[in-house]
């Protein structure tokens, strides 16, 4: 087992960072933490919407507030992989590897589509509006610009990539900075 690491996983919505992140945690023998099945678990908890609570969460910083210090509790435990849209950048400076994930629009949408069973257009609409809302609200919340993605040790575009390979490659390169990092 690979020990002391965290690995910080975020990007695109329906990029497959939930997937991703799951499957290396198993690979490294990590915890897994999932930053937005918490944030659907508050809106499930205030019988809002996953759209309804981003719009509330415009206006009212607490939420999101909660779910970054959670981010930060969960990573100071070690040995996890933590998957988030905000993630690697409020672990910058814990993390041991941070990755982030992107893809085609149509590709994310077509995604959406067969996990939710939206329309194409619904899905399309719920990736555009979660990701102008997270951008507006890490950008008035921490200064943080989400499309400046120079943070990252590792960029992936998963549009053409299943989430094995895409795991595979993840693993490749994590394995090794730990490795040379002396963290197992």
């Amino acid at each position: 087992m690979i020990k002391m690491g965290v690995i910080a996983i975020s990007g695109q919505a329906a990029s497959g960072k939930t997937t991703v992140a799951r499957e290396l945690a198993n690979r490294l023998n990590y915890r897994f933490v999932s930053i937005g099945e918490l944030f659907r678990k508050i809106a499930i908890q205030r019988g809002v919407s996953l759209l309804e609570l981003h719009r509330i969460a415009e206006t009212d910083f607490s939420i999101d507030r909660v779910v970054d210090e959670e981010t930060i509790r969960e990573a100071k435990k070690d040995n996890v992989v933590i998957e988030g849209h905000l993630v690697a950048w409020m672990l910058k400076d814990v993390a041991d590897v941070r990755i982030y994930l992107k893809a085609d629009i149509r590709a994310r949408s077509q995604r959406l589509l067969i996990r939710d069973g939206k329309s194409i257009e619904e899905a399309l609409n719920e990736i555009k509006t979660r990701e102008e809302s997270n951008r507006r609200r890490y950008l008035a919340i921490y200064g943080i610009d989400i499309n400046d993605i120079s943070i990252f040790d590792l960029i992936i575009d998963t549009t053409y990539i299943d989430a094995k390979k895409v795991v595979d490659i993840i693993y490749e390169y994590v394995y090794n900075v730990l490795r040379n990092k002396g963290k197992f």
